[in-house]
């Protein structure tokens, strides 16, 4: 199945982030701007809603302090006690304060490395995934607004022009994938 989708591009961040608010505001659908670096305030011109992706950071950070504890917990007091430096190893509060570098480690660790996960899941980027970008040059210094064009595209192809954009295409485009 095709549609028709619109392709504006720029070569001015500033310049495209006037054109995503003035397309809002005639209620045109923007289906994804691509740009070769984050451009600061586009995501709320677009109306995007606020990533999550701290807040599955914080409980990927409870689940590695969680399995420090439960980890030192075994090793150091239940399986193989021992007498280090004269401390006791009776239980695992009074040996608290010496497991804290430990504690920190793992949660750092596993915040990291389960937040680069579940990024790279939600974008759907994994490894020998085809490129999805739509033209070579908003890898380097253009800018590129994906508009859908199911309707009007003249109408909105001459708005796109009004706005700054320095070439406008009409692309059809496969839902193939």
């Amino acid at each position: 199945m095709a549609s028709k989708v619109i392709h504006a591009l720029y070569t001015d961040d500033d310049i495209l982030l006037q054109a995503v608010k003035m397309v809002r505001e005639k209620h045109y659908h923007i289906e994804e701007v691509y740009t070769p670096f984050p451009v600061h305030g586009l995501e709320k011109a677009m109306g995007l809603a606020d990533t999550r992706i701290a807040i599955t950071s914080f409980l990927y950070g409870l689940v590695g302090l969680s399995v420090a504890i439960l980890m030192m917990d075994f090793i150091m007091i239940q399986d193989w006690p021992q007498d280090i430096g004269g401390k006791p190893s009776f239980s695992y509060l009074e040996n608290m304060p010496a497991f804290v570098p430990v504690m920190f480690e793992l949660t750092v660790f596993f915040a990291a490395h389960l937040m680069v996960i579940t990024f790279y899941m939600r974008s759907k980027l994994w490894p020998f995934k085809k490129a999805e970008n739509p033209d070579v040059r908003t890898t380097d210094d253009h800018f590129l607004m994906e508009i859908d064009g199911s309707k009007e595209t003249d109408v909105i192809s001459d708005f796109l022009k009004s706005t700054g954009a320095v070439e406008v295409k009409i692309i059809e485009k496969n839902e193939d994938h």
